[in-house]
């Protein structure tokens, strides 16, 4: 029997542990030794398994994690003095700590409002268009997170044409996919319909937030952006000694499917304590819940309530209001019993 105070983890999707299929292989990769720095045999058929999975010749990197892969990557697609348009909700403006700015060694991040979290491409023409003088970091490249940081997701449509908006003023598009999962689910959209095939020059796909220990992988589509990348990961820390143990568990997922089934069940899960959310009085949702993110309003008295229960969850990311994420492995006991709680604290506010 729970108490009150045992802690109930819906916070993020990082306080999951290691997915079964993703530790059947960490531990296949722990029986025998390899090469060092990502020579060993695991590393190169995860980076060949990605290619199949994109259907794209792509070069494929693998760090620590995700504030690394954004920042190294958008160091890679501009000079200092360009910039980066981004929601101004994106997770490389509120929460990397500077990170984009310092690997790029001062490329200035450009933001902009859209509903949902989404860009949009009349937004980012008003920031290209602003001022085209050389006091003006010059725009450079677009950043689109996937899922969004309030879990929406891009359509293709809007993808595509996100991409015809670069292509008038030559920019590059990256994309921040720490949810990038969840979106290809939500969306029953296959991993190169929303990437390359939709004008993606890099993505940045995590692994931690869908099943693996840690780990991420950029993949470029563009592979003039990719030139020395290596040398960034190495000069940044980020080149593992063991790489075979960020990449073997990078297999479990993709050999088995477990990427999708694991994205999938998060994404129902969100949808099950959205539709409970919905039907409590008092309680606001904020945003559709098309990934595995799920947004409400809820009164202060009962915010304070659900943490006193032990209940995990932020109020600073997005923008406002409390967030809850569904992983691999959330149940939908665990939400009733949220939801319980929730409808109780109402009632007594």
């Amino acid at each position: 029997m729970e108490s009150d105070c045992t802690p109930r983890f819906l916070a993020s999707d990082n306080t999951s542990g290691i997915c079964p299929e993703a530790l059947d292989y960490l531990l296949r990769a722990n029986a025998s030794d390899d090469l060092a720095y990502g020579n060993d045999a695991w590393t190169q058929k995860a980076a060949d398994r990605f290619r199949r999975f994109f259907d794209y010749d792509c070069d494929v990197f693998f760090v620590f994690n995700g504030t690394a892969a954004n920042s190294l990557t958008l160091a890679s697609m501009g000079q200092s003095y360009h910039s980066v348009i981004c929601h101004e909700l994106a997770h490389i403006e509120t929460d990397e700590c500077g990170g984009p700015e310092f690997f790029s060694n001062g490329a200035k991040l450009l933001t902009c409002s859209g509903a949902d979290g989404k860009l949009t491409p009349e937004g980012i023409e008003s920031l290209v268009t602003r001022r085209s003088d050389i006091h003006y970091p010059k725009p450079r490249t677009i950043s689109l997170t996937q899922a969004t940081e309030v879990g929406t997701v891009y359509t293709r449509d809007e993808l595509m044409a996100i991409r015809a908006m670069a292509d008038k003023h030559g920019l590059h598009v990256h994309m921040d996919g720490a949810r990038f999962a969840n979106a290809c689910a939500s969306l029953e959209a296959t991993p190169a319909e929303l990437t390359w095939q939709a004008g993606v020059d890099a993505l940045c796909f995590s692994g931690t937030k869908n099943g693996l220990p840690m780990g991420e992988a950029v993949v470029f589509f563009n592979h003039a952006l990719a030139e020395d990348f290596g040398y960034r990961c190495k000069q940044a820390g980020q080149l593992s000694s063991k790489m075979r143990f960020i990449t073997a568990p990078w297999l479990g997922l993709l050999e088995s499917g477990a990427w999708l089934r694991n994205a999938e069940h998060a994404n129902g899960m969100a949808r099950y304590l959205a539709e409970g959310f919905a039907a409590l009085p008092g309680a606001e949702l904020m945003f559709p819940a098309q990934a595995n993110s799920v947004f409400v309003t809820l009164p202060v008295a009962v915010l304070e309530t659900l943490r006193q229960r032990g209940w995990t969850f932020y109020t600073f990311i997005g923008a406002g209001g409390a967030r809850f994420v569904c992983a691999w492995n959330t149940t939908q006991a665990l939400l009733d019993r949220l939801l319980d709680d929730a409808r109780d604290a109402l009632s007594a506010a």
